[in-house]
């Protein structure tokens, strides 16, 4: 069946003439959104799942991650299959299952009905995202025009975890919550036919097998290794229900760069880890994704646990920032064309930590304008400029065939990196109010964590100075 896609797919696009670039750009941006707009989007309705499910603190602990654990465990897998078996036939792939996945979470009656569809969701994604990123780059030649295409690109990836908080309460809020994962079912239906009928089959890989002893090692190692991170929030980092998944995922991916570099077709040419601007860049992205994946997570919770703001409320209060991060990638392409990418990843990410700093002077009795509004406007305006240059530095240099396990790199990078920096800041807030529930320690946990994420980001700065390459490969 999947050949009859491909061939009616290529019939059709011969047939006609090629449709805009924009339009191509606005398909794959569309999947990125809905991917990315899920890790957060039920964050708001699991009260609601509590109640409506029966789950308790463990069950809805699972609602997030069985998702994220999904997608990152998956994500090179995704990358490499669009890389051999075309990028528009992933992309449709990918998009199907997360849509039905979608509906048989709204449907669910039971909660390990809702798990199982939310690891499916997980899968989807994983397959789709890499394919998102491969054909943008693809479709715009690289130079000015591709850099704001994934300016665009790092924009609605950056826009959809923003939205999360604000779709998601007004959802809840007006409907009820299977409609958090019921709105991806229209949405998707419609970004599925088009990209049907709009999309050229692409593929630059030259017929090999997939590599599967690497993809199951890869995907069992990140996959264990995201499950012990998601247990020290429960457990606690020395705990061996926290210390054995983390050691056995470690020694997994240690196997999987072993069996990688005797492959003949490896699943990851560990060769692609020389160039300096794939690692400098992937290493980055970890860093940002760590603490930029943690500022809505605990302005949600600052807004509603001591602010008082309710789901709507909070979600409406963090549109500015939601703003800044789509102005920070619109205008990164123009400087990165006078300053360079690697000055523009490094002002980003300046800027990120003068917001950071910030938001950790937050007191219990903070006002909107300079415990929320503003300080979030910084934090998202850096990581907006700070995003498109990572994105394009880590993509570029690459050859043609491996330019969707590339995208898969970085997506990979960014949310392996949020989920790593979530559970540790998550760690760091919880030992700084020893349990206390008042405004006062609430606020404090999340005052150490906003500081915490600065020297991260910091950390990323100098890293950036340091080893990101002064021009992007290709270009003079």
């Amino acid at each position: 069946m999947a050949h009859m896609l491909e061939a009616t797919g290529t019939t059709r696009t011969s047939a006609r003439q090629a449709p805009p670039v924009w339009l191509v750009v606005a398909l794959a941006c569309a999947g990125q959104f809905l991917v990315v707009l899920d890790i957060s989007v039920v964050n708001v309705a699991l009260p609601s799942l509590r109640t409506g499910l029966g789950l308790d603190e463990r069950g809805l602990q699972w609602v997030v991650n069985a998702y994220a654990i999904a997608f990152a465990g998956f994500m090179l897998l995704g990358g490499r299959a669009g890389d051999l078996y075309g990028r528009k036939r992933m992309f449709l792939v990918g998009l199907a299952l997360f849509t039905l996945a979608s509906l048989a979470g709204g449907l669910a009656q039971e909660g390990w009905q809702l798990l199982l569809a939310r690891a499916a969701q997980g899968l989807g994604a994983a397959v789709l995202a890499p394919s998102t990123l491969t054909i943008v780059t693809s479709t715009v030649p690289e130079g000015a025009a591709r850099a704001r295409a994934i300016a665009t690109w790092t924009a609605v990836g950056a826009g959809g975890g923003a939205a999360g908080g604000f779709v998601g309460g007004v959802l809840v809020d007006a409907l009820s919550w299977r409609w958090v994962l019921l709105i991806n079912v229209p949405v998707g239906a419609l970004v599925l036919a088009g990209a049907a009928r709009w999309l050229a089959e692409g593929r630059a890989g030259d017929g090999r097998r997939l590599d599967l002893p690497g993809a199951l090692l890869v995907t069992a190692g990140l996959g264990t290794l995201a499950f012990g991170i998601s247990q020290t929030e429960a457990e606690g980092w020395t705990a061996a229900a926290t210390l054995v998944p983390l050691c056995a995922g470690l020694a997994l991916v240690a196997l999987f760069l072993a069996v990688e570099a005797r492959a003949k077709a490896p699943l990851m040419p560990l060769g692609l880890l020389r160039l300096r601007s794939v690692a400098s860049a992937n290493a980055a992205m970890f860093l940002s994704g760590a603490a930029m994946f943690c500022m809505w997570f605990f302005m949600t919770l600052y807004a509603q646990n001591v602010l008082g703001y309710t789901p709507l409320e909070a979600g409406l209060a963090l549109v500015p920032s939601s703003l800044a991060v789509v102005l920070g990638s619109k205008i990164a392409p123009r400087l990165m064309r006078t300053a360079g990418a690697r000055a523009v990843a490094v002002l980003g990410t300046l800027v990120a930590v003068a917001g950071f700093g910030w938001q950790s002077a937050m007191t219990a009795d903070g006002t909107y304008l300079t415990t929320i509004m503003f300080p979030g406007i910084l934090m998202m305006l850096g990581a907006g400029l700070a995003g498109t240059p990572l994105a394009s530095l880590a993509t570029s240099g690459a050859a043609p065939e491996e330019a969707g396990l590339v995208s898969g790199l970085v997506n990979t990078s960014r949310t392996m990196g949020g989920s790593l920096g979530l559970a540790v800041m998550s760690t760091i807030a919880a030992a700084r109010t020893e349990g206390a529930r008042t405004p006062q320690a609430l606020t404090e946990g999340y005052a150490l964590a906003f500081r915490t994420g600065a020297v991260v980001l910091a950390v990323g700065v100098v890293l950036m100075w340091v080893w990101l390459p002064r021009r992007t490969p290709g270009t003079h």
